[in-house]
């Protein structure tokens, strides 16, 4: 049986723009173009798809998608391969869930309590977030990826904790602006655009469609995505609607 490229988008969640775009770059062509012109897919090209996605969600671009597709033979143990995979980023975001968790429990009991936040093991801060995860959910801003790899490498490592503290610290400070109910185009949730966009030109200039494109990414990319939703649930869409404000109020 094949089916009609809008079926397969209403199935997969991918759209049909997508779905050509794959076909246009030999990742995913279809079974056969009707008469019409129309794309059909038949079950080989759907588990096909089941496997770009399942690569998408661990955060391969699809350059390094098209390159494991083409070394696998077998299908099944391909399949086992991205399965165990995926058991390991589920024990991942499990695990920064928890840090994100347990970090907000102790800033909230330091306000209560008025008194300063006590860190009594500061590694903590930081299970489940690796500092190269970072860096490869940059693939898709290749210009950015390698201003911060030359800046990293010339980090010591508690330079870098510093950095995803304040990384993780960025994402709380949101978070508690969206459940006391901050627009995204509010000034305190501005503020802390302006403080990440610093911070991004700090290293190399970044244009106003340059930081758009990556405010969609908290949506569109998976890692990103997985990253600020195991934060608060709707943080990612927060993200990326602020980013989109601040560059049309301040960078147009």
């Amino acid at each position: 049986m094949d089916w009609p490229i809008a079926e397969v988008a209403r199935m997969s969640g991918v759209t049909a723009r997508t779905l050509r775009h794959y076909d246009q770059i030999g990742l995913l062509p279809p079974a056969r173009i009707g008469a019409n012109g129309h794309r059909y897919y038949g079950e080989r090209q759907l588990l096909l798809l089941q496997q770009i996605l399942v690569l998408r969600a661990l955060g391969l671009g699809l350059e390094d998608i098209g390159r494991v597709l083409a070394e696998q033979v077998d299908e099944v143990e391909a399949l086992r391969g991205h399965h165990r995979r995926l058991l390991a980023e589920r024990d991942r975001l499990d695990t920064l869930a928890a840090t994100v968790s347990r970090t907000i429990a102790e800033l909230e009991q330091s306000r209560k309590d008025d008194t300063p936040m006590t860190i009594n093991r500061p590694e903590n801060l930081f299970e489940g977030v690796q500092p190269d995860q970072y860096q490869d959910s940059l693939r898709d801003f290749p210009a950015h990826a390698e201003r911060v790899a030359r800046h990293v490498a010339g980090m010591s490592p508690q330079d870098i904790e510093a950095g995803q503290r304040e990384r993780t610290a960025q994402m709380i400070r949101l978070a508690e602006l969206l459940a006391a109910g901050h627009p995204a185009d509010s000034e305190p949730v501005q503020s802390e655009i302006d403080a990440q966009y610093r911070a991004l030109t700090a290293l190399r200039p970044v244009s106003a469609e340059e930081h758009r494109a990556m405010g969609r990414a908290c949506v569109d990319n998976p890692a990103w995505r997985a990253a600020y939703e195991a934060v608060a649930p709707g943080l990612a869409a927060f993200q990326r609607d602020a980013v989109e404000a601040y560059a049309a109020e301040r960078l147009t």
